[in-house]
């Protein structure tokens, strides 16, 4: 269907995403993408936001016909999606809590779409003007964007709790340890979760809040009737332009200097030369090599980059990229089959993993380790993987979020330890910075 489109300038970029924000929020569902101006060779959007869906499907079992039908029905258009961790078939479900509150999947066609990219922005609508929705973006988000910048943060005695102890961490990594000794698996993801009540914040603001320390080309806000995902993801888990497959996973990270550049370059040196880190990385490289083999034409898959070291505001992290190119005739759903849950959050070999991870943490990932993302009417797609994210309940007014990292022969479990809390800096300062502004 024919979409109503203009494209319109500004002179605050920066203003009006916050002003978009504040808009698509009065919406039941709405995404927003932002990849904070990084630069990178496969870089598709600057930022997107689309609202209100006029055709949707939520799935509650992991059903290829239903996602490849929609997908295929509305073929040249806009969808918007989301798949949690727990959508494949490699291990049973279980009955676990769901801390995310997030269906299995759910992909839907946008009524509104805007882009932005520099001081250009693009709105299309399906039934609306889209100069009235431009007019309403800013007379809505002005006011409210004025009330939040001209609050004082406020810290708060917010109650962190996580669901196991420091104690329990440790001994389940010493197990992890000894199955990896055993033979059973060569790297794990692993990850623990810690629960929030009653943040005061209304979730715009808490993701402004978390996005303006830790900008990242992966972020995402992202609203499911009362739930919402606040994301500062760093990590891509697929995309596809053309042909091409490329994916990207992160293993080995490391904490930055900011006060003195010498010691932040002697941290980045460090993360670059650790041997730990690069058999993390190597391994999942290797794990995703494999998924993309299953699907790519033969001889096709290359690591277009292995170790590559890239600086996040909070963190140095190691990043490599794999690519592959994929026939025509392959599906969606058997793209995820081969590929989903990605390796980065899973491990090698990823079926005996998942069966520990399954074992060993005590609540389901959600959409915690999955992942959110889009296609566009060109028929490409991008999706990111949901980590350094809040999850946020606007009924309970209770949040969530979780934690985790690779896991090898050469882990030791306090410091991993220490990694995860590093991972959750700005996540946690986020939530015990308060705005009153709902």
């Amino acid at each position: 269907m024919k979409k109503n489109k203009q494209v319109f300038l500004i002179d605050n970029p920066k203003e009006f995403k916050v002003q978009i924000l504040h808009w698509i929020n009065q919406f039941e569902v709405c995404t927003f993408l932002d990849n904070h101006a990084y630069e990178s060779p496969y870089a598709a959007l600057d930022c997107i936001a689309a609202a209100n869906p006029f055709a949707f499907i939520a799935i509650d079992s992991v059903n290829a016909n239903d996602v490849d039908n929609f997908i295929q029905t509305h073929n040249g258009e806009w969808i918007f999606a989301h798949f949690n961790y727990e959508y494949h078939r490699i291990i049973k479900t279980n009955a676990k809590a769901n801390l995310t509150g997030f269906p299995l999947a759910y992909l839907y066609i946008p009524s509104v779409i805007i882009e932005l990219s520099g001081n250009k922005v693009t709105i299309q609508s399906e039934h609306e003007n889209p100069q009235e929705l431009f007019d309403q973006i800013q007379r809505l988000g002005a006011s409210l964007t004025d009330s939040y910048s001209n609050q004082l943060k406020q810290k708060t005695s917010t109650i962190i709790t996580p669901r196991i102890s420091k104690s329990t961490y440790l001994e389940n990594i010493e197990k992890i340890l000894g199955l990896i000794r055993r033979g059973d698996f060569y790297e794990i993801n692993y990850c623990q979760a810690f629960e929030v009540d009653h943040i005061n914040a209304g979730p715009v603001n808490l993701y402004i809040a978390l996005t303006d320390l830790s900008p990242t080309p992966f972020a995402c806000f992202y609203k499911n009737d009362q739930n919402y995902l606040l994301c500062a993801s760093p990590e891509r888990y697929l995309q596809k332009k053309g042909n091409q497959l490329i994916s990207q996973p992160i293993k080995g990270t490391i904490k930055r200097s900011l006060e003195n550049d010498a010691d932040d370059q002697e941290q980045l040196k460090a993360l670059q030369n650790s041997s730990k880190d690069k058999s993390e990385n190597v391994m999942v490289v290797d794990l995703v090599r494999n998924d993309l083999s299953k699907i790519c034409e033969q001889g096709s898959v290359q690591v277009s980059e292995l170790f590559g070291i890239y600086s996040f505001p909070q963190v140095h992290q190691m990043i490599s990229t794999i690519t592959g190119m994929v026939n025509d005739k392959v599906s969606f759903s058997e793209i995820l089959d081969a590929t989903f849950p990605m390796g980065s959050m899973t491990g090698a070999p990823k079926k005996s993993v998942m069966e520990t991870i399954d074992a060993l943490e005590p609540t389901s990932r959600g959409l915690y380790a999955g992942t959110v993302g889009y296609f566009n009417p060109a028929g490409n797609f991008d999706f990111n993987v949901v980590i350094r994210s809040i999850f946020y309940n606007s009924e309970t007014g209770q949040a969530s979020y979780q934690v985790g990292g690779g896991i090898t022969i050469y882990s030791d479990p306090e410091k991993e330890y220490e990694e995860c809390l590093l991972k959750a800096a700005a996540i946690k300062k986020a939530l015990t910075t308060v705005q009153t502004l709902q």
